[in-house]
């Protein structure tokens, strides 16, 4: 009787095996598919070729800077040490480099919390807006501010006619400590904490984007459970790119320029996401209502 029940129990766990597989497949595909993975490397390249896009980069770079190099040495200062003491004991030699990626992305985790609440949130919201506008997705950001006329996408922007991106929430740092335990799994669970990070960061990078076209929660949801896997991709990018020290401000600005340009795309139907048989972006919120 005993073997027949580890039997059944093999048996079950080979087919949640083979579907939790099948679901990873699915969505590894989907994120090749889209190109996702490619856009914050493009933001990158779009930021540093579009000098009227750094304006807003440029008005708070000496703030910004100081709070990344405070928090950063603070951190490692602070807390290396006692960190390191715990991880040793379950990473080993190993200790040493998933405590610093712990520590990179503790500190990451707050300097953006602090900056996008306190210091950042209208230059990264002027810096989505203006990357459409040079896009040529004009109409679409005229649904959420007012504009001027001109030739300068950043000058161009007017008055917010629509409340900007959503702050860091309280459910969103329980669920960051939650998730910090896995560091305690040798090199497989810092992966999956980045990993999970990157999917949480991934469903807020087109939240000005979902306002602009006006849709309520539940078609944002729709869209982004029907595509996790290329927001997974795209935020797992953009977390790994804003954990290196120093360089982390100017990783928001590119992967937000990032996040427009693939906005853009969606818009003009110049993506996987929305050709063959995807249907049109409005009916499909419009069926999730």
């Amino acid at each position: 009787m005993s073997s027949g029940f580890a039997g059944n129990v093999e048996a079950k766990a080979r087919e949640v095996a083979r579907e939790d597989y099948e679901k990873a497949r699915v969505l590894v595909s989907d994120a090749a598919r889209s190109g996702a993975y490619l856009y914050p490397f493009r933001g990158i390249v779009y930021f540093l070729t579009h000098k009227s896009l750094w304006k807003p980069f440029s008005s708070r770079i000496l703030p910004t800077l100081g709070l990344t190099a405070g928090v950063f040495a603070s951190m490692f200062f602070f807390t290396y040490l006692p960190q390191l003491a715990v991880l040793v004991f379950v990473n080993g030699p190993l200790a040493v480099f998933t405590t610093v990626l712990l520590i990179l992305n503790e500190s990451s985790t707050l300097v953006n919390i602090i900056s996008r609440n306190f210091l950042l949130q209208d230059a990264l919201l002027d810096t989505f807006d203006g990357t459409l506008i040079a896009r040529n997705a004009t109409d679409l950001v005229g649904e959420g501010r007012q504009l001027k006329s001109g030739n300068d996408p950043i000058g161009r922007l007017g008055k917010i006619l629509k409340n900007p991106f959503t702050k860091f929430t309280p459910k969103a740092l329980v669920r960051y400590i939650m998730y910090l335990p896995l560091n305690f799994i040798p090199i497989v669970g810092t992966v999956i904490f980045i990993l999970l990070q990157g999917r949480a960061r991934g469903t807020s990078v087109h939240g000005r984007y979902f306002q602009l076209k006006g849709w309520s929660s539940t078609q944002q949801r729709d869209w982004l459970e029907r595509h996790t896997g290329p927001y997974t991709t795209f935020g797992t990018i953009a977390t790994l790119l804003e954990m290196i020290p120093v360089l982390s401000m100017f990783f928001a600005f590119t992967n937000t320029v990032g996040a427009a340009l693939w906005a853009a795309d969606i818009e003009q139907r110049n993506t996987q996401m929305t050709q063959g048989t995807a249907p049109d972006l409005r009916e499909s919120a419009k069926k999730a209502e």
